[in-house]
């Protein structure tokens, strides 16, 4: 793991769009994991402002995203698909045929997510948040590392920390989601993580340090070539010190 701390999440974010224009320029044609939730915002803001001044380019990119609630209500104001149009499809002008996600197309064929990922050549690059009890998608704890993209049953806890996406009341959130399994998400050939706020300091540690197991999901990040960890200051400040880097943005980088 390469883990870089940041004074705060602004900075911490322009980081993490720093390394994926580096993948688009690598290749522009670059299949993109996705994530939502709060952490991820100002990450599409400057994806955004980015892309508005000329300086990233979508255009050539499919993506695909970890997860996406079932049993909706209310899908076109709740879902995963709302939030990513509104927060970086509609304003980076994506096409419907450049996104895709695992509900509801899969539903009946979970697996076929994962199929469909490989037909396009494997996931690039991919960026994850990190829950409050380890989850890396809606891989919830006990998931077998094993696991590709399944239907899971939510727990109280994360249906409760995403209650201010349903008017703050966690008795609408559903109860199911259909999410990339672990063994899906460690096959990106890049991952990159993002936590922000003192209230993951400590399961992020656990994740970075602590012991590579089913009840802390993240974990299984350990064993993957090629991981960064971007955080802020707050989200960083129980992660072990290692070597510092001299500069005026960066804070903390070490490899763990």
């Amino acid at each position: 793991m390469h883990v870089e701390v940041y004074n705060d999440r602004k900075t911490a974010s322009r980081r993490i769009v720093d390394l994926v224009a580096r993948q688009l320029s690598a290749y522009p044609y670059s299949v993109l994991g996705l994530a939502t939730g709060a952490t991820v915002i100002p990450i599409y803001e400057e994806m955004i402002q980015r892309i508005n001044h000329a300086h990233l380019d979508l255009s050539r990119v499919h993506t695909f995203n970890l997860d996406e609630y079932m049993g909706l209500k209310d899908p076109n104001r709740h879902s995963f698909h709302a939030f990513m149009r509104h927060y970086l499809f509609d304003p980076a002008h994506l096409s419907p045929d450049q996104t895709f996600f695992p509900f509801p197309q899969f539903s009946q064929d979970p697996p076929g997510y994962d199929r469909l990922i490989e037909q396009h050549g494997g996931i690039d690059w991919q960026l994850l948040g990190i829950g409050h009890n380890g989850h890396i998608g809606f891989n919830e704890p006990g998931t077998s590392f094993d696991s590709e993209t399944h239907v899971v049953k939510l727990t109280e806890n994360t249906r409760k920390a995403n209650r201010n996406w349903f008017d703050g009341d966690w008795r609408h959130v559903p109860e199911e989601a259909l999410t990339m399994g672990l063994k899906t998400i460690m096959r990106s050939r890049t991952i990159v993580l993002a936590a922000f706020g003192a209230s993951k300091s400590a399961i992020l540690a656990k994740a970075v340090h602590g012991p590579v197991c089913v009840e802390v999901p993240a974990s299984i990040l350990q064993y993957h070539p090629r991981v960064y960890i971007i955080c802020d200051q707050e989200a960083g400040n129980l992660l072990r010190p290692g070597p510092s880097l001299n500069s005026s943005k960066l804070s903390r980088q070490f490899d763990v």
